[in-house]
């Protein structure tokens, strides 16, 4: 039997989406996996998030406990909003010391956007958020830490529950922020369903765009060593910037 890379993903505790779009883009070329994070409340909801959000922090060392019996080649914390509450500097403090404590390649959603971003080669960009207007200026003050500079941004309108949004509301979403000046845009969010948008979206909007899970998918592809190419989801995960 062939020895598949394993990417592992960590997934909000009440996300229905992400696991659905990860298995779209799987492949013969590696297995996927996943395990549940800790958090409690209303999911998908605007409020509380960020209560939610400390406890999936707080757990993930009994994510990983679980997750490294699978022996996986890398492990993605799939959601983007830990990253507005842990901060640029916390994140790094987080990934390191997971890294060093479970002897295995851990990454996040939002630090994959980052990288993603530098492979593409922007600075100037715009974005969206399915989030509060407190949860879209952290990415903002986030993405400028980085060193990025935030054209436009905004974030979609009548969200009620992250989770009950569509593709169809992505690709508005993606509409709405874009801006002559941006290079590219980078549309936050994992538990929003945003793959089936992406490419129909670059050929009407004329430049790159990334969403948090296509860039996660294509982070852990990268750190695994698979050189697959995942067609029909943008062309970042379509290999253009490899």
């Amino acid at each position: 039997m062939q020895n598949l890379a394993r990417l592992g993903f960590l997934i909000p505790p009440g996300n229905p989406n992400t696991e659905g779009e990860v298995i779209q883009m799987a492949r013969p070329e590696y297995s996927i996996h996943f395990t549940r994070m800790v958090a409690f409340g209303e999911t998908g909801s605007l409020l509380g998030q960020d209560e939610r959000n400390q406890s999936q922090i707080d757990h993930l060392e009994e994510n990983l406990e679980l997750m490294k019996l699978v022996k996986p080649s890398v492990v993605a914390m799939a959601h983007t909003a830990n990253s507005y509450t842990l901060g640029k500097d916390g994140e790094a403090k987080l990934v390191d010391r997971l890294q060093k404590q479970f002897d295995l390649p851990f990454i996040t959603a939002f630090g994959s956007v980052v990288t993603a971003l530098r492979q593409i080669g922007v600075t100037n960009i715009a974005f969206g958020t399915p989030y509060s207007e407190q949860n879209t200026l952290r990415c903002k003050n986030l993405l400028e830490a980085y060193g990025f500079k935030i054209v436009h941004f905004g974030n979609l309108p009548g969200v009620k529950n992250i989770y009950d949004e569509t593709p169809e509301r992505a690709a508005q979403l993606m509409k709405q922020v874009d801006a002559s000046g941006a290079d590219a845009i980078f549309i936050s969010g994992v538990g929003m369903p945003t793959i089936d948008a992406l490419e129909a979206s670059e050929k009407i909007l004329g430049k790159p765009i990334i969403s948090s899970i296509a860039a996660t998918m294509w982070n852990s592809l990268r750190i695994a060593g698979v050189k697959s190419n995942v067609q029909g989801y943008g062309s970042l995960l379509a290999g253009k910037y490899n």
